[in-house]
């Protein structure tokens, strides 16, 4: 299932919120040379640039459909179609972004070290990830994949699990590559206005993307409708119609 800009931008406001958390949190001063991982439709990219105006940015995404809308949004930047575990830049930066995009990627054993040597002197390692593996939006994903009529197409549910370690295996990791390595964790309460609908929605340009891949379009109506209803379960309407979505999420700023 292709990422798709349209469905991800239905929750742009909530979405953009925790990188301009994250740059905030940022120490370098006036960085010339910027990268953001995984830069989706450009909302984070817009966020970057805003930060450090008059530095030279260049932003990664995998997906065609993603770049074709950041570059609408911002066509002076260089955006390329890239895989983050290959990108291997020829000079270094002063802040790498990656918001919400590394744990798509394994190893991060390998993978945080390797960017962080990316790094100009004094430059930050900026991430943000989602931290939400044992809520129930997670949970009932794979609970409704391990349903017979589709269990064996979707296959083993850890493949559609991030990686995910705890907060002193990331500064132990960092540690030795970077000067300072600061990190927190943010607990979002989002207000989807269409009940548990918002959140079928919310994932369906994220997370559900492994699951619905495997499956027709006929199944897949089927599991999201089974996914709605266990999420009915668990997420209580409010008295204004809404549901609460807490989103938990990680950030790590690592400054060489």
């Amino acid at each position: 299932m292709a990422w798709s800009a349209t469905q991800y931008t239905l929750f742009e406001t909530e979405r953009t919120r925790p990188v301009r958390d994250l740059l905030a949190g940022v120490p370098t001063p006036s960085p010339a040379r910027l990268a953001d991982l995984g830069c989706g439709p450009g909302n984070s990219t817009e966020v970057l640039l805003a930060r450090y105006p008059g530095a030279h940015a260049i932003a990664l995404d995998s997906s065609a459909d993603m770049l074709a809308t950041a570059r609408k949004r911002l066509p002076d930047v260089d955006f390329q179609q890239a895989d983050i575990a290959a990108w291997a830049p020829d000079e270094p930066f002063d802040v790498i972004l990656a918001n919400a995009s590394l744990q798509w990627i394994p190893d991060h054993a390998a993978l945080f070290p390797r960017l962080a040597g990316f790094l100009a002197p004094g430059g930050s390692l900026a991430v943000q990830m989602p931290d939400n593996q044992d809520d129930p939006v997670k949970t009932l994903m794979r609970k409704t994949a391990a349903d017979p009529r589709w269990s064996d197409r979707i296959g083993d549910e850890r493949s559609t699990r991030f990686p995910r370690h705890p907060v002193p295996w990331y500064y132990d990791l960092l540690r030795p590559h970077c000067g300072r390595v600061d990190i927190w964790r943010t607990r979002y309460w989002h207000v989807l206005p269409d009940g548990v609908d918002g959140i079928v929605a919310w994932f369906k340009g994220s997370a559900l993307r492994p699951f619905l891949a495997p499956l027709n379009e006929a199944e897949q109506s089927l599991f999201l409708a089974q996914y709605r209803d266990e999420l009915a379960q668990v997420y209580p309407t409010q008295v204004d119609g809404s549901v609460l979505l807490p989103m938990p999420r990680l950030f790590i700023v690592a400054t060489r």
